[in-house]
């Protein structure tokens, strides 16, 4: 494969060409959207949707993580406390780099540090129709591997009513958000959708803001046979830094204390634009295929002096980075009375620039890395009565290189990712589900470089490497899942095996991001339940709740991971009549440990939220109350290199009211 480019043309043309084959014997107009990564009622996997309904109701410009955590298995906490900015979530304990995320197929997940920073696309849930979320290996997906799971966003409809709307919102923190949204629906096979977001906040914690801006468009071309879209999205932003950890003996002097220096702030601009093609080649089958090309460039300061804990200096580092990322991916699917199946192919080139540099001696080091990677699946479902059987099987291949002062030999991995399942259908209501799946996942640039920016060198002058394998998981999914007109229910155990995890050690590297260490052997296993129940026209019950038992093995030692609670529960209650909704919800989060010693941990917690809309025909105004109890709590927290225990304090009672007129 030492031709990247060549392997991505030939594949794309071959699949090209073998569509052509079928007869175009066909006068149906396209859907809007066709989707291959997404798991339905028979796939045997666990998903769970939030369409586009719950999202706008929910959405007041917060980061995505805040929305997820009203799901099971999920935590997330933000850097300053509030809703804005940075902010991170984990899906059964397993951490936000190990999770697949994608924006209409579009890889999210930076291919080298493998995280997935929402906050540089600011009221992204603003263009968001809906999101599916797979617990576990899932189904291929484009991108880093679905490691822990898979988080999928897809745009608006383009072929939705012409709507135009307008929000502001202000809530507690100084907190501001204002947005204009327009859906033109089709006319003359022809759309367009718009949307521009301005987001402002103070932080909860001192010199934590976050100022921030992003647009979103979508046009579409609408023939008989095919469709074509182009997308474009992009974000800048502006934050105070607040990464570190704050020790309890300062937070019980004040809660709103930053660890980070008041002078270290970042700079942040990606975009990511997205060509589609759609193809309806006969009644049974289509081709989708998609370009796509993201940008990254930013730069953020750093008190070196400070994060040793001691009294600021003129001295400031600043890390910047530029990136390019172009990809494309191709899926045929082609489906015929019992038999449903796709095949495809994905692949990309990626590059970063690094520039390590000092406020008063200039540049220090600068460096690029390179991380390529092409796959190629093929899944297939077959029914026969009541059942319905699935065979998933994904092969990537990822490589990674490096220029700079250290010489460095390029690492290649091969990932082989099988998945099967069968799903019975016991009546009109009721599915029962059971899958196994396997999957690997490749070392970050962070993890191989033990969290320094620029490669270090060991003493005979040969790259100091800190772990290059790969880890491994095997996951089993056994679910069960109800659907009436009053009640659904979604049910499921898992039980993952875990070889070489690369899992987080509690600690922060100089360059802002969490270390972590390989453990021999590892499981995670728990249940998992969503529940809703309508108990009459204006009152509903939605429960989203977990529970997880799970152990790591290294030597003689058994422990448990860090910021796994064993205990979620989200339950709402919800109250409609007419055009007033009401909903309050309680969060109940375990505690978690934040050591591999599983000495030090952080609480846990109840937290009730509320929430109110009225809609006065096209005006609708929005009241949120966050921690209406007033509850101190942290949901994140480590153990620093001098054996201190940091935390990090989320925000205590606030508000956001909101204002919305569509026309």
């Amino acid at each position: 494969m030492k031709n990247f480019i060549a392997v991505l043309f030939t594949v794309l043309m071959s699949t090209q060409m073998f569509a052509q084959e079928i007869a175009l014997d066909t006068a149906k107009q396209l859907e809007e959207v066709i989707i291959n990564y997404q798991a339905d009622q028979k796939t045997p996997v666990t998903y769970q949707n939030i369409k586009s309904a719950e999202l706008k109701l929910k959405s007041v410009g917060q980061e995505p993580s805040f929305l997820l955590a009203e799901t099971p298995s999920v935590t997330n906490y933000s850097d300053g406390g509030g809703s804005q900015g940075y902010s991170y979530f984990r899906l059964r304990g397993i951490d936000q780099v190990r999770i697949n995320m994608t924006f209409d197929g579009v890889p999210l997940n930076d291919p080298q540090d493998q995280g997935t920073y929402l906050s540089n696309y600011p009221d992204l849930l603003n263009s968001v129709s809906k999101i599916q979320i797979q617990r576990g290996v899932g189904l291929s997906q484009n991108g880093v591997a679905s490691y822990g799971g898979s988080v999928q966003l897809y745009s608006p409809n383009l072929r939705d009513p012409k709507k135009a709307t307008v929000g502001l919102g202000y809530g507690s923190f100084n907190s501001l958000r204002a947005f204009g949204e327009y859906n033109s629906g089709v006319k003359n096979n022809k759309a367009f959708y718009v949307r521009a977001s301005q987001v402002y906040s103070d932080g909860y914690k001192y010199h934590a803001s976050n100022n921030s801006s992003s647009i979103f468009m979508k046009g579409g071309i609408f023939k008989e046979k095919s469709t074509w879209k182009m997308s474009v999205l992009a974000g800048q932003q502006r934050n105070g830094m607040a990464w570190l950890g704050v020790s309890d003996s300062l937070i019980n002097i004040d809660r709103r204390t930053n660890a980070n220096a008041e002078q270290e702030t970042d700079r942040v601009f990606q975009g990511l634009a997205q060509v589609q093609n759609t193809w309806q080649i006969s009644p049974s089958s289509f081709l989708e295929s998609s370009v796509y090309y993201t940008y990254l460039k930013g730069d953020y300061d750093f008190d070196f002096n400070n994060f040793l804990g001691f009294p600021s200096t003129e001295e400031l580092y600043n890390y910047a980075f530029e990136s390019d990322l172009v990809g494309a991916f191709s899926n045929y699917t082609y489906t015929r009375d019992r038999l449903s199946w796709t095949t495809g192919f994905h692949g990309n080139l990626y590059n970063k620039r690094h520039i390590g540099s000092e406020k008063e001696l200039g540049q220090l080091y600068k460096n690029t890395g390179f991380k390529n990677e092409v796959s190629v699946f093929t899944k297939a479902e077959y029914k026969v009565n009541w059942l319905t059987f699935f065979a998933d099987i994904q092969y990537r291949y990822v490589t990674f290189d490096y220029e700079g002062a250290i010489p460095f030999e390029k690492l290649d991995w091969d990932f082989i990712s099988p998945k099967a399942g069968i799903s019975a259908t016991l009546n009109s209501n009721s599915t029962l589900y059971y899958s196994v799946g396997g999957t690997g996942r490749e070392p970050t640039r962070n993890d191989m470089f033990g969290g320094n920016d620029d490669l270090l060198a060991d003493e005979s002058g040969n790259p100091l490497l800190f772990n290059t394998e790969a880890e491994y998981v095997i996951d089993q999914e056994l679910g069960f899942r109800y659907q009436a007109q009053k009640l659904n229910v979604n049910f499921n155990l898992y039980y993952m095996d875990f070889q070489n995890e690369i899992v987080l050690d509690g600690k922060f590297g100089p360059n802002g991001l969490a270390l972590t260490n390989n453990v021999e052997k590892s499981i995670r296993t728990g249940a998992e339940l969503t529940a809703a129940y309508k108990i009459n026209e204006n009152f509903s019950l939605i429960n989203n709740s977990s529970f997880n038992y799970s152990r790591i093995k290294e030597q003689s030692e058994t422990f448990s991971p860090i910021l796994t609670p064993a205990v979620i529960v989200n339950q709402e209650v919800v109250y409609h009549n007419n055009n007033f909704t009401l909903g309050v919800s309680a969060r109940y989060q375990d505690a978690s440990y934040i050591d591999f010693a599983n000495s030090e941990k952080v609480e846990g917690y109840v937290l009730v939220n509320s929430r109110a809309s009225y809609n006065f025909n096209k005006l609708q105004v929005s009241l949120f109350l966050n921690n209406i109890t007033n509850t101190e709590y942290f949901n994140q927290g480590y153990v620093d290199y001098d054996g201190s225990t940091k935390y990090f304090v989320q925000a205590p009672m606030n508000f956001y009211t909101s204002v919305q007129y569509s026309f």
